[in-house]
């Protein structure tokens, strides 16, 4: 497939300009040329194309964008006469999460709210939709002039109905182990309260700076997610509520069946603090002992290990069976 330039003409579309690039696919921007209107174009690289996971991540990508219409969730038009693949989407001002909070040592606290509510008002809309992100964080949230926000990439989101998790595709569902929840670290699909606890996640990091978890590297992060408690986001910026506090509690639940069942009700304790009962928590007063029991995590990590071993060898015995 050869490569897509600025100026060239994709059937309606005309391209501009190269808006993002990824390992994955070109985002340009373009113009809708039937009706003047500016697009988002997502082009995928070659090597993509020839992948059939990284290629049905993709459409998966596409088939939900369509499905979903809500002003905080990047809308995906369709269009079955195509000569090549590619996606189109609504153009959207403004900036990265991401970009916003390298900017600044951390949000003010009534910003990081309003941002956290317009995202958990769109989470309970797709979740509505039996649709799970599964994969979000500031890099897959955008934000405009007025903190109106756009929920973008469902590459590994999940739907109702859609297959299960297997070898082939447990490592394209992961998600990104700064906001990966505690159940989809043990292996799990994830549901609604996995998004909650990313946008937990997300809050806290908009709060104080950081996030609540780390480690010299992915692994080590999951880890420190599964053993530990957060440092309390009172203790790193004594100006956050002990009610605002507790709804970050509340949402990053190690166990999801604590947690807040969907985003309407963290929603409506992020807009409503002065009724949030705070609790006394214990991970308040534990929160510098860390558990880093070795054998715990040696178990953990040779089970990270095995995971591309049962790949391989689950796709050597279909190869060797398929034949027969």
């Amino acid at each position: 497939m050869t490569p897509v330039h600025t100026g060239e003409q994709l059937d309606h579309y005309r391209i501009d300009s190269v808006a993002a690039r990824s390992g994955m696919a070109s985002i340009f921007r373009g113009v809708d040329l039937r009706d003047g209107r500016d697009v988002a174009i997502k082009v995928p690289h070659p090597e993509m194309e020839s992948d059939p996971v990284l290629f049905d991540r993709f459409h998966r990508e596409e088939e939900i964008g369509q499905k979903l219409d809500h002003p905080g969730v990047m809308k995906v038009f369709g269009d079955e006469n195509r000569s090549r693949v590619y996606m189109v989407m609504e153009w959207v001002p403004g900036r990265l999460l991401r970009e916003i909070m390298s900017n600044y040592a951390r949000l003010p606290v009534e910003r990081a709210i309003r941002i956290a509510v317009g995202v958990a008002e769109a989470l309970e809309y797709i979740h509505s939709h039996g649709v799970v992100h599964r994969d979000l964080k500031p890099e897959n949230i955008m934000v405009d002039d007025q903190d109106r926000i756009k929920i973008i990439d469902f590459g590994i989101a999940g739907q109702t109905g859609a297959r299960r998790l297997t070898f082939a595709n447990l490592s394209q569902v992961m998600g990104t182990p700064d906001y990966i929840s505690p159940e989809q670290v043990k292996g799990k699909r994830g549901d609604a309260r996995s998004d909650i606890y990313s946008l937990g996640v997300i809050l806290y990091e908009m709060l104080t700076g950081r996030t609540p978890f780390s480690g010299p590297n992915g692994f080590a992060i999951m880890n420190d997610r599964l053993l530990n408690n957060p440092e309390p986001p009172r203790q790193i910026v004594p100006e956050i509520s002990p009610e605002l506090q507790e709804t970050l509690y509340r949402a990053m639940e190690r166990d999801p069946k604590s947690r807040y069942g969907s985003a309407r009700e963290f929603a409506w304790d992020l807009t409503h603090l002065d009724q949030v009962g705070v609790a006394d928590r214990a991970e308040l007063k534990e929160w510098k002992r860390r558990g880093r029991p070795w054998f715990r995590t040696a178990l953990f990590y040779l089970m990270l290990a095995a995971i591309p071993v049962a790949i391989f060898s689950l796709l050597l015995y279909v190869a060797r069976h398929s034949g027969r």
